[in-house]
């Protein structure tokens, strides 16, 4: 079993949190499993060992360029090293038989491990955590929607024709990935939360409540990447109807495209003493911090509905917090929340309507926690880590 992945352990971004966690499982059970990587760390320097066995897997890293915070043209040449690197290191790892399990970081991958998967005779599963080049189209970029996106789109298909099964993370991507898989199998795998790892915790134990002032308020949170997908402008339209209630405070956790304009709105408004902005927490405290809201915010741009699914509800969830999506319906994130109890939805572009959620929940004696333990009682229905990774192993083993 052979992971394809630009970042894994020690790093600690979400894709190589959850491909770490789905490695070392498969080795517990036994698996021969490999990596290969970069020998970078996302969003920090540093370089790590080129080969290195992790918790029974063997890590491969290879080198690539640096270039990721030079603009488009940069993270395109990162990119590239990538692709022709982890390709030919894909050709002297596989052997006939073998499954390679390729991830979409960097976007496309999966055609250079398809490639190397004919090559050799192995087996080729697409890990899809979003969909390329569709996404770049959703972004405005404008090449995506000319010749080049015709040919990138035709070798990514080409690419889930070939694989022994195409693994997406909703079913709004599989209602889009179904027909240009051709009879290739499609599986719906959600992403997870370490459920061992984050936990509830209660405020009187919470460090970070006294350390950042959040006693007596009543926290909105926001946790994770604040990306061009997600909805920031609902979010401080909300905290604008609210400004008169010092009891709220809109906590905002973790970094983002997204985060420079929102700061920006706030201080133009005035805003500034309704937020609280902290960035991404060490794995230690990601118990604690998403602990802190008394309910969550989570949202997707309309245009993203399928393309892509914000998976930290599953770590809202494990720590036994609401949410409100701040989505258009129908979608696959409105009907999960929905549908469990664990959270309200509202509009896009609809601050009014969220803010009157966020009042009755501020409100309404035990309307919060009723919402944190229905979404603590979702994840253990059907969403905790160990029973998505045993899914995981069903699936490895038709491949």
């Amino acid at each position: 079993m052979v992971f394809v992945n630009r970042f894994y352990a020690p790093d600690m971004s979400a894709t190589s949190q959850i491909l770490t966690r789905l490695a070392e499982h498969l080795a517990t059970l036994g698996w021969k499993v490999s990596v290969i990587t970069s020998r970078q760390l996302y969003g920090a320097t540093g370089t790590l060992p080129a080969r290195e066995t992790i918790a029974g897997v063997e890590v491969r890293r290879v080198l690539t360029t640096r270039f990721g915070n030079a603009g488009l043209a940069g993270r395109a040449l990162d990119y590239l090293s990538f692709y022709l690197t982890a390709f030919l290191a894909l050709l002297t790892t596989l052997k006939r038989g073998d499954v390679v399990v390729a991830k979409t970081d960097p976007p496309l991958i999966s055609v250079f491990a398809g490639w190397a998967a004919a090559l050799k005779g192995a087996r080729l599963v697409n890990w899809l955590q979003d969909l390329y080049p569709e996404i770049a189209v959703a972004y405005g970029v404008r090449a995506a929607r000319g010749p080049l996106g015709a040919i990138l789109k035709s070798l990514r298909n080409t690419s889930l024709r070939g694989a022994s099964v195409n693994v997406v993370i909703c079913e709004d991507m599989a209602r889009i990935v179904t027909p240009l898989a051709g009879t290739s199998r499609v599986e719906v795998v959600h992403n997870w939360s370490d459920d061992t790892i984050v936990r509830p915790v209660a405020p009187q134990d919470n460090p970070l409540v006294a350390a950042w002032g959040l006693q007596d308020r009543f926290v909105v949170g926001y946790s994770g990447n604040l990306g061009r997908a997600h909805d920031w402008r609902t979010i401080v339209a909300a905290a604008d109807h609210l400004r008169d209630r010092s009891d709220v405070l809109f906590l905002m956790i973790g970094g983002g495209a997204g985060q420079g304009p929102l700061r920006a709105e706030v201080e133009r408004l005035g805003l500034q003493a309704s937020f609280r902005f902290e960035p991404y927490q060490p794995h230690a405290l990601l118990a604690c911090s998403l602990s802190l809201p008394q309910v969550h915010l989570v949202s997707l741009l309309p245009e993203f509905r399928g393309l892509m699914f914000p998976s930290k509800v599953f770590g809202i969830a494990a720590a036994g917090r609401g949410m409100i999506a701040i989505v258009d319906q129908p979608s696959d994130l409105a009907d999960l929340v929905l549908a469990h109890g664990s959270g309200e939805a509202t509009p896009v572009g609809d601050g009014e309507a969220l803010a009157s959620v966020i009042l009755r929940m501020a409100d309404e004696a035990g309307a919060a926690t009723d919402l944190g333990r229905r979404s603590l009682a979702m994840l253990e229905a059907g969403f905790a880590c160990e029973q998505t990774l045993r899914r995981w192993g069903e699936v490895l083993d038709k491949a």
